[in-house]
């Protein structure tokens, strides 16, 4: 009898300790539940205090470009015209006028982030994609360089006049206009952008490796016509 009690007490603690891990395993598993739950309620709930601090950056200024452009013309006096049936075409000799006028212009690209709203903001999982708003590039300022304009003038022609110098200003203005793709304000824009924003998110839980910046679309350089103001 001794014996048989003393099985049938194992049993019994067998059984007893079964009941507790299960107990036990179960409560961890709602432990892992509630965090998994906590942890989506946290991730929604950010998406508004996200919002709210992108907004703050308002006009953020993301690049700036100082250009210097010189704007060549060679204006030379010919003759043209025909004689005893032939065209004639000859450059006048001694009425040369040829002009180089250094022009000084400043770029500033900037976003603004005052209407920054869900439509920016694309979440798969863990992984975040910020839409920024489209870049605005100002033209702060455009000038002549006075003391580094260089002229020659032959004798037998008139100086340049104000209205000549003003076009060729307004010519030097459109050919840096048209170089703005090729210098990357735009890339610069979107890289300087994420240097605010992304420190932003990570403080938010989101992993570094998991956030892309970007813009909506590649811009053409028509795109950049319109994206452009000039505030001489």
């Amino acid at each position: 009898m001794k014996k048989g009690n003393k099985v049938f007490g194992w049993i019994i603690a067998l059984i007893v300790a079964g009941c507790g891990l299960w107990l036990c395993s179960d409560w961890r598993l709602q432990g892992d539940d509630e965090a998994v739950r906590e942890t989506v309620y946290e991730a929604v709930d950010s998406l508004p205090m996200l919002i709210m601090q992108v907004q703050k950056c308002s006009k953020l200024y993301t690049a700036e470009y100082r250009v210097h452009k010189i704007v060549t013309h060679d204006d030379a006096l010919r003759l043209k015209g025909s004689l005893l049936q032939r065209q004639f075409n000859f450059k006048v000799p001694m009425a040369d006028r040829k002009i180089a006028i250094p022009i000084d212009a400043k770029l500033k690209a900037w976003i603004d982030f005052s209407k920054f709203s869900e439509d920016n903001v694309e979440r798969d999982g863990d992984k975040i994609t910020i839409i920024l708003p489209d870049p605005q590039v100002t033209m702060t300022s455009s000038k002549i360089d006075q003391k580094n304009v260089r002229q020659y003038v032959a004798l037998t022609r008139a100086n340049f006049s104000d209205e000549e110098l003003s076009n060729y200003q307004q010519q030097g203005r459109a050919a840096i206009i048209e170089s703005i793709p090729e210098m990357g304000i735009l890339e610069t824009a979107q890289a300087n952008a994420a240097k605010v924003l992304v420190p932003m998110l990570v403080e938010m839980g989101y992993k570094e490796e998991n956030i892309t910046i970007a813009f909506r679309k590649q811009y053409s350089p028509k795109d950049i016509q319109t994206l452009l103001k000039i505030e001489d």
